[in-house]
């Protein structure tokens, strides 16, 4: 019996994904493009991003996985022809950031899940996800047991951008205060919750040049809460957080009281 299998059988190669940061995130994610049969092309800070990006002109997808800190100065490098496959999923993300840099329509993921080194992946709630790639940003998370909702315009994905900063900045600005985890903020400090929350809030409206509903957005940071209750309030980048949040309110003349009062008080003494 000819048991040959014709080359026209053959399954095509999967394209090339290009993941540029390769931290915890990035891994988990690169772990998922692998599980979908997509090679993975990781770019570390002593690689030229434009040398990886002409060799692997073809590549499916470019996901930036940088911190938020190096985010402004990497993204007016992204060529042109890569803009439709520009996969961004920092927080503090915005659309005035990307649009900043003359890009109209990248993939943009907000992450509802958490990756510390040497623990396992923890999900607070599914990850929304919008843009070109989002199915294939769905498949990739899918494949390594998390969610991806996919949200259907830059509307519905700059209220979830909204929505996350709101909750990450407001338990980090908080954890500064009174350290602990998200349920006992809550519990104990509501109050001093919801005035850092409102300056948040007005301080996304002044961004984003448009209101805001309040209710939904902590609502929202609740269902955050409920995802993982005992999530620490003071991530390792707490204060820059409060000093970017700081920054860009004098810039738009916006008073936030409770933020420069925690700023005093986190500050150290001479």
């Amino acid at each position: 019996m000819d048991t040959h299998v014709s080359d026209s059988a053959t399954p095509m190669p999967m394209s090339p994904i290009i993941l540029v940061g390769v931290g915890e995130i990035g891994q988990v994610l690169a772990a998922g493009f692998l599980k979908i049969g997509h090679p993975v092309i990781p770019v570390t800070r002593a690689q030229s991003l434009s040398d990886v990006l002409n060799v692997f002109s073809q590549a499916g997808a470019l996901i930036v996985a940088v911190a938020e800190k190096d985010l402004p100065a990497l993204l007016p490098r992204i060529p042109a022809n890569w803009h439709s496959r520009l996969v961004l999923l920092q927080n503090e993300l915005l659309p005035q950031d990307w649009q900043a840099a003359g890009i109209n329509h990248p993939t943009v993921l907000s992450i509802w899940f958490e990756k510390k080194p040497g623990k396992l992946v923890k999900e607070l709630m599914p990850s929304p996800v919008w843009g070109a790639k989002a199915k294939l940003i769905q498949m990739a998370l899918g494949a390594v047991g998390l969610t991806a909702r996919i949200v259907p315009n830059l509307a519905a994905m700059q209220h979830e951008l909204v929505l996350k900063n709101v909750y990450i900045l407001t338990t980090n600005i908080a954890g500064l205060a009174v350290g602990g985890d998200v349920q006992t903020l809550w519990q104990m400090y509501e109050p001093l919750a919801r005035a850092i929350a409102d300056e948040v809030i007005a301080l996304q409206e002044k961004l984003i040049d448009a209101p805001l509903d309040r209710p939904a957005l902590i609502s929202g940071m609740l269902a955050g809460f409920a995802g993982d209750p005992a999530h620490s309030c003071k991530g390792r980048t707490a204060d820059a957080r409060l000093q970017r949040a700081l920054m860009l309110a004098h810039q738009h003349g916006l008073d936030v009281p409770q933020l420069a009062a925690i700023a005093a008080q986190a500050a150290p003494s001479n």
